[in-house]
């Protein structure tokens, strides 16, 4: 399994944004692997589109490519706050950790200091 940062599913659905060609090469690349985003990371991707009217058409490409939401543990906010406090990245970042401790899972992100700690954390984080 993957857990796919917001910077990746936002360039993705985004064709303006600058990561948006190397977020489709990517997810092509993991097609056949299972992919996944916090419950938090899903909500702060489609933001934008609820903004702009298209919160039905990013949900519908979220599914299309088949990304899961993972649920964080009843605890998950003592273990963010630990996260947090420990790497000093954002709370949405910590989410994106937590995913991918609970699932055991792989990491892609375009951000280098959540994949700095990633890899801090044990968990393979994939060039993307």
């Amino acid at each position: 399994m993957i857990v796919l940062d917001a910077s990746v599913l936002i360039a993705h659905l985004d064709d303006t944004d600058a990561h948006h060609d190397r977020a489709r090469q990517a997810l092509l690349r993991h097609a056949a692997d299972d992919l996944a985003a916090s419950t938090i990371t899903l909500a702060g991707v489609l933001v934008a589109p609820a903004r702009a009217g298209l919160l039905a058409r990013a949900t519908a490409a979220l599914q299309e490519l088949g990304v899961r939401s993972v649920t964080l543990d009843i605890d998950a906010h003592v273990r963010l706050a630990a996260l947090r406090a420990e790497t000093g990245l954002t709370l949405p970042d910590c989410c994106v950790l937590l995913a991918a401790e609970e699932s055991s899972a792989a990491m892609a992100t375009f951000d280098d200091r959540l994949a700095a700690a990633g890899r801090t954390h044990g968990h393979l984080v994939l060039d993307v």
